[in-house]
């Protein structure tokens, strides 16, 4: 039976070391990412979500605990290898530059050009198929600055394709997006997944739409942290859990929160 695991966490705490003195965020934390799997994480501001994203993608270590990523202690897989492995996609403000949406994809295939960075015919295939699967090849030759935030949100995605990883991480992705753009990149990390067998795990504020959209939920409270599917979570009365606030309350029925 082929193994669907792409990456596991196993009993892993997180946090920063500082002069041999650990700060813990969370600990006992136990997660699963497989093929073809749309996983949304989600918890209250400030809770670690970005801190577990950068441990679980290697960017910085676990207090302790192990990350297996293809079966191999995920720090101890050297750059090239990671990078063609494992794609992030961070909410970070591109630095200035005449890029257009074409070049900017292109940097995907930075883990398989040569030391040139000559662009072959295969990673040209590759760019151009992202664009194709993100819908944006109408795009290509526009400046990255002369699109809009929710086309650059996509492009970033199309670049993550580009890279051709089995795993793409992404933080935040939906944030500065207006309702309509929200809905159209989350139909479309869902098509991806469906399409590609890739396993995207993205964090989120956009709550609702995650329970509606994702395969599993990986949910971050100060008391522990949870992955299973929105339905499972829904029956378990998990989302209650989710906001210490009595005015908002999860509606199980309509499966979304309401104010109350």
């Amino acid at each position: 039976m082929e193994n669907k695991i792409i990456l596991q966490a196993s009993q892993i705490s997180i946090g920063y070391s500082h002069k041999r003195e650990n700060t813990i965020v969370a600990s006992n934390i136990d997660l699963c990412l497989e093929k073809g799997k749309l996983i949304a994480l989600i918890g209250a501001n400030g809770i670690g979500k970005s801190t577990l994203l950068r441990t679980i993608t290697g960017i910085q270590k676990t207090i302790s605990g192990t990350v297996m990523f293809n079966g191999t202690n995920i720090y101890e897989i050297d750059a090239l290898t990671l990078a063609q492995n494992l794609s992030v996609v961070l909410t970070e403000k591109l630095p200035p530059s005449n890029l257009t949406v074409f070049e900017l994809i292109a940097l995907g295939r930075q883990p398989y050009t040569n030391w040139i960075g000559k662009l072959t015919a295969e990673d040209i295939v590759k760019v151009n198929e992202a664009m194709e699967l993100t819908q944006i090849t109408h795009l290509a030759a526009k400046r990255h600055y002369e699109i809009s935030d929710g086309q650059l949100q996509i492009v970033l995605i199309a670049r993550a394709l580009a890279q051709d990883t089995p795993l793409i991480i992404l933080d935040e992705p939906t944030t500065h997006l207006d309702l309509l753009h929200k809905v159209v990149l989350f139909k479309l990390l869902k098509k991806l997944t469906q399409e590609t067998q890739k396993c995207i795990l993205f964090s989120t504020h956009d709550i609702d739409m995650a329970i509606q959209l994702s395969d599993e939920m990986i949910i971050m409270t100060p008391e522990n942290i949870v992955q299973d599917q929105p339905c499972n979570f829904i029956l378990k009365g998990t989302f209650n859990t989710l906001f210490k606030d009595e005015h908002i309350v999860f509606d199980a029925d309509k499966g979304k929160f309401i104010i109350s």
